[in-house]
C-alpha cells in the first residue's frame, strides 16, 4: 500500500487501484513502480491465483505523467528514471505469471492503453474508451496489443490514433465483457473468483503457454 497504488488481498486474489484520481490515474515514476513492486511480490505469494488492476474515480488511466517529461527536458537523470521506471512497469505486467485482469472502468489512453492490453483479460465499462493521442508526437507500444487483436487493428488505431468506445472495443475482441459502471465491481469479482476457484500450478502452466504463444519479447519500451 502506498499513497497512489491501493493492494487488496482477497480470498486468493489481489486488487490494485490506480490511486491518482486527480490526476486522472497518470502514471507517474511514484504509480509504475508501486505497480512494478507490487506484482514482484504477489507473483510469489503462494496464496494468490491472480491479479486484477483498475482506477480510482471514472478514469482507468490517461497514460504517463506528462508533467515529468517536461522537468525531464532539461534533466537528464531524471529522463533515464522515466524509462528505467518504464521498462520494469512494462516487463513486470508482461512477464506475470498469473492472470492479470483489468477493470477498465472509464478512459485508458497512452499508457493506460498499454496497462490494460498488458494484462491477460479486460472487463470494461461503458464509459470505457481506448486510445493512443500520444501517436502525434511519440512512439507508440505496438507488440502486446497485436497479440491481442492482430495486426489489422493494432495498425489501424496505433497509426492513426483512433479512439475505440467499448462497444467498439468489444466488437473488435479487445475486452471480453462491458457492463454499465455500477456493475463492474460485481463482473470482476465473480471473474476473480473463478480464477482463485482454479489449481494455481495448472493456471501458472496455463499462462507460460499463453505468453510463449503470444511471443512478446521484454525489450525497452521504446521498442515493444
Amino acid at each position: 500500500m502506498t499513497d497512489v497504488l491501493r493492494v487488496e488481498r482477497r480470498d486468493r486474489w489481489a486488487r490494485l487501484t490506480l490511486d491518482r484520481p486527480a490526476k486522472r490515474n497518470a502514471l507517474s515514476i511514484e504509480l509504475r513502480d508501486a505497480v512494478s513492486a507490487a506484482l514482484e511480490e504477489l507473483a510469489d505469494d503462494e496464496g494468490i491465483n491472480g491479479v486484477a488492476i483498475t482506477g480510482a474515480g471514472d478514469t482507468f488511466s490517461a497514460g504517463f505523467d506528462l508533467s515529468e517529461f517536461e522537468a525531464a527536458g532539461t534533466d537528464p537523470a531524471r529522463n533515464e528514471a522515466i524509462w528505467v521506471s518504464s521498462d520494469r512497469f512494462h516487463h513486470a505486467l508482461l512477464s506475470f505469471p498469473l492472470p492479470l485482469v483489468a477493470a477498465v472502468n472509464g478512459r485508458a489512453l497512452a499508457g493506460g492503453f498499454d496497462l490494460a492490453v498488458c494484462c491477460d483479460v479486460r472487463l470494461a465499462a461503458t464509459t470505457a474508451q481506448f486510445a493512443h493521442p500520444e501517436f502525434e508526437w511519440a512512439d507508440v507500444v505496438y507488440a502486446p496489443l497485436e497479440a491481442i487483436v492482430g495486426g489489422g487493428v493494432a495498425r489501424d488505431l496505433l497509426l492513426t490514433g483512433r479512439r475505440l468506445d467499448a462497444a467498439e472495443a468489444l466488437r473488435v475482441g479487445l475486452v471480453s465483457q462491458v457492463v454499465e459502471p455500477d456493475a463492474l465491481p460485481g463482473l470482476l469479482d465473480t471473474v476473480m473468483q473463478r480464477v482463485a476457484a482454479a489449481p494455481r500450478e495448472a493456471i501458472r502452466r496455463t499462462k507460460a503457454k499463453a505468453l510463449r504463444r503470444a511471443g512478446v519479447e521484454l525489450l525497452p519500451t521504446l521498442e515493444l
